[in-house]
């Protein structure tokens, strides 16, 4: 499904605060896989995702998805493909509308916009469907503003409004990071159910070496821009907080 080929990329190159943020990395996801990428600070975890979603141009390299060369295309050319959930509850979604609006919103990224009326009743029997499964009882409270949701109800609306088109690719960018534990659990249950029920492509970028280790069907650490650790399948399963620790240390 995705494929990023021997990317490159360099920030401030040539003055005194150069920084090679991604040395010659290529990675391959298949369809359907659930990889979680792990890392220090300035390892590459968010270069990487935001190279994927076409934030700022690469230095090298190529990035196919589904059989496309999305390279040269603008971020916002490929919104339609790729669905993204910010480490910041705030941004995936609007305070000032309602919920049943974000979700509308969401369901007609990509489409041109019509004067047809807003909301069939066929959608809104779809929103309370999917809401309900969140089990946050949003589905009955479609009229509410969604400044008025918690930080947890707004990250998890924002997991469904993201999944909603069934995008080619999930990026998940700490999504988590900004919650409180017990919070931030029930966002990670929901996360797993969405993808799974969506049987989508998702890379999530964590710090927490156990969600790593917990969520997801193949895990990536990176280091100073490059990746030094790719395990999936029964390894993956196997795979302890310690010995990932171990690991992790002896590439400092």
């Amino acid at each position: 499904m995705l494929y990023v080929e021997h990317v490159s990329k360099t920030f401030n190159p040539g003055t005194i605060n150069e920084r090679k943020a991604l040395i010659d990395v290529s990675l391959h996801i298949k369809p359907g896989e659930f990889v979680t990428v792990i890392g220090g600070n300035g390892a590459g975890k968010s270069t990487i995702l935001n190279a994927i979603a076409g934030l700022w141009p690469i230095d090298d390299g190529a990035v196919i998805l589904d059989g496309e060369n999305i390279t040269g295309l603008p971020e916002y050319k490929r919104a339609p493909l790729i669905g993204r959930v910010f480490q910041d509850p705030m941004m995936g979604t609007a305070a000032n509308m309602q919920i049943i609006e974000n979700l509308a919103l969401a369901k007609r990224r990509g489409q041109k916009r019509t004067l047809k009326w807003g909301v069939t009743k066929a959608e809104k029997e779809e929103y309370k469907e999917k809401l309900a499964i969140l089990g946050l009882g949003l589905e009955e409270r479609l009229t509410t503003k969604v400044g008025l949701l918690s930080g947890g109800q707004r990250q998890a609306l924002t997991l469904l409004m993201a999944a909603l088109q069934k995008p080619k690719l999930l990026l998940l960018d700490e999504h988590t990071a900004a919650l409180d534990p017990a919070t931030a659990k029930k966002v990670l249950e929901i996360s797993d159910q969405i993808v799974e029920n969506n049987n989508l492509t998702t890379l999530m970028i964590t710090h927490n070496m156990q969600d790593a280790i917990n969520h997801g069907n193949r895990l990536i650490m990176m280091n100073e821009g490059t990746i030094v650790y790719d395990v999936d399948g029964e390894e993956k399963k196997a795979l302890t907080r310690q010995a990932l620790l171990e690991r992790f240390e002896t590439i400092l």
